[in-house]
């Protein structure tokens, strides 16, 4: 049986200090971290494991900043918030804009990184269901409380938070078309071409896990033009 176990950080920072402290502070408030200094170091790790936020400094020795939050908004289920010292305005709408989650500020109380995670990792549910963390739907169990998907023979299947978020909606709004404006109004972001390709990879890694057809799939169906719609039966228990 799998554990319950706490949402991952990966923390990308070029400063030890930095990463101590939002290290500390993360794992006191009871969640898992991992540190990295440079940005191969981060992506590398992204393939070993997918967490549920990565905090991204702008400022990296071996990579531009806001090329790495676009490359996660396009290619990973986590969200994204920007910890930086570049204040301007234009910086913050660009990271923004490039996919990005949130933008905080350097210097920061560790305690405010803290809040906005949790915050981020609250943000999507929306309240049908909302305190209901296992959904039944063809064969299937989601289990909201675990991040797992647990089939007719028992295997469990991880998904990361970002996933769960657009899973939750389909789920707490089935036989209905949820278009992509709702679905950026439900789960925040900026609209826009990076937000749509977030979500179409985490759609397409929904489908995946869910034994989907990527051709003509039956339970996240895409209305060309308009948005999705999710087929089936749900009980929330």
């Amino acid at each position: 049986m799998t554990h319950s176990t706490p949402p991952h950080v990966a923390i990308l920072d070029d400063e030890p200090e930095i990463r101590r402290m939002l290290a500390d502070a993360l794992e006191e408030a009871g969640f898992r971290t991992t540190c990295y200094g440079r940005a191969t170091e981060f992506e590398a790790g992204l393939k070993r494991t997918a967490p549920d936020v990565c905090l991204v400094d702008l400022g990296l020795p071996d990579r531009d900043g806001l090329a790495v939050v676009h490359r996660l908004a396009l290619e990973s289920g986590a969200a994204i918030i920007i910890i930086s010292g570049r204040a301007q305005v234009q910086d913050r709408v660009t990271g923004l804009e490039l996919g990005a989650d949130d933008y905080i500020i350097k210097p920061f109380d560790p305690a405010e990184v803290v809040a906005r995670i949790r915050a981020r990792l609250r943000k999507g549910r929306v309240e049908t269901g909302a305190s209901s963390q296992v959904a039944h739907f063809a064969g299937w169990r989601a289990h909201f409380d675990r991040y797992v998907l647990v089939d007719e023979t028992g295997t469990e299947t991880p998904f990361s938070h970002a996933e769960g978020e657009v899973l939750r909606l389909f789920l707490d709004s089935p036989n209905r078309l949820i278009t992509r404006a709702q679905m950026q109004e439900a789960l925040g972001g900026a609209a826009g071409e990076s937000f749509d390709r977030a979500m179409d990879v985490r759609i397409s890694r929904l489908r995946t896990k869910l034994g989907e057809d990527p051709k003509n799939p039956r339970l996240i169906k895409t209305i060309y033009g308009a948005g999705y719609i999710f087929l089936g039966e749900v009980r929330w228990a």
